[in-house]
């Protein structure tokens, strides 16, 4: 079976029969942090400890067994450890969930380095694109906990459905295929399906993107353009995904696959779809300062948004449906004059 020993990773086989005995710590207590304690928590043999920086948060979770604020009615199991001391969680860890929003990524990973005591495998579970540097968030943890020993977990994983036993399938990606193929171990059940690849940036890009693109599909839903309108613009944000994803470096196969297509499709229809959800509102006319305000989770979207389009810009990509979304998000364009300028574009060839 996998081990750990002196910093090294070996892979030697599976043997789901005798599972792996790790410190696996979850950073982040929102809806995926808590999601994935459930799926690993449900694990026999590991020691798996779920830390949120609110400790009055944190109290709560411990006396209700849920995260009533964002998961609610999803029992978090009895053998979780909730935790907001944050030196206590990460010593002598194995494996490192970092499930914290990427705007807030590095300054909490720089609070966590002087606690480590291990070399963890770092699993990142964020989707986004940093503003300003324009790091994905494996190159934030590479950078803020000076490790190469970090797998990105991606695809169509809304974990208000997986903590919930739903079936669902992901992509875990690391330069290390030896890291991610112990990563697929760990978190795959009968119920959570993980495949492997290689290839980190295309899945970080996939991720970032369709947060983007779910805002475009929110405002259709809320202007009320159809179900034609809302095919149209996810075939057409996949091109510029795809696009984008070539232009820096991605693998196109990776974007037609779980990490790309799949997650856009679940982003831009479910209703547990946060950006979406701004996307919605802002098409029914409400602003950006009153959707945000009433939120209590994070819409990744929302300042990716601002990463591509700068992005974008930098590499010359022609990227219109991005370009729109940031117009309403930043420019206070209204949601119907955006849609009248895609529609409006000169005719080209597909």
């Amino acid at each position: 079976m996998p081990t750990i020993c002196d910093g090294t990773l070996r892979y030697d086989r599976i043997d789901r029969q005798k599972p792996l005995i790790m410190k696996i710590t979850l950073l982040g207590g929102g809806a995926m942090g808590t999601g994935c304690s459930v799926l690993l928590g449900d694990r026999s043999g590991h020691s798996v400890t779920l830390w949120a920086r609110n400790a009055d948060f944190v109290a709560d979770m411990h006396r209700t067994r849920e995260n009533q604020r964002l998961l609610p009615g999803v029992r978090i199991p009895d053998g979780v450890l909730i935790s907001s001391d944050l030196a206590m969680s990460v010593q002598d860890a194995d494996i490192l969930v970092a499930a914290i929003p990427t705007s807030f990524l590095r300054d909490a990973l720089s609070a966590v380095k002087p606690h480590l005591t291990t070399n963890p495998i770092v699993v990142s579970v964020i989707k986004g694109i940093e503003n300003s540097t324009f790091s994905r968030p494996s190159e934030i943890i590479r950078e803020a906990l000076e490790t190469d020993r970090v797998v990105v977990l991606g695809g169509p994983s809304h974990a208000e459905e997986f903590a919930n036993r739903l079936p669902c399938s992901v992509v875990a990606a690391s330069h290390d295929l030896a890291a991610a193929r112990l990563v697929q171990d760990l978190f795959s059940t009968d119920r959570f399906r993980v495949y492997t690849n290689e290839d980190i940036v295309g899945v970080e890009l996939g991720g970032a993107l369709k947060n983007v693109l779910a805002i475009a599909v929110g405002i259709c839903d809320g202007l009320g353009l159809g179900d034609n309108a809302k095919s149209a613009l996810m075939t057409r944000g996949l091109a510029e995904m795809t696009r984008f994803g070539s232009a820096l470096a991605a693998d196109p196969t990776t974007l037609f696959g779980l990490a790309g297509l799949g997650d856009l499709i679940t982003t831009c229809i479910s209703r547990h779809s946060r950006n979406r959800h701004v996307g919605e509102r802002l098409g029914r006319g409400e602003t950006l300062e009153q959707i945000l305000s009433q939120m209590t989770a994070v819409a990744e979207g929302v300042r990716t948004t601002r990463s591509v389009n700068d992005l974008a810009l930098k590499h010359n990509l022609d990227m219109p449906i991005t370009r729109e979304v940031h117009a309403v998000l930043f420019e206070g364009k209204p949601p119907a004059a955006a849609t009248a300028s895609l529609m409006g574009r000169p005719p080209k060839k597909e």
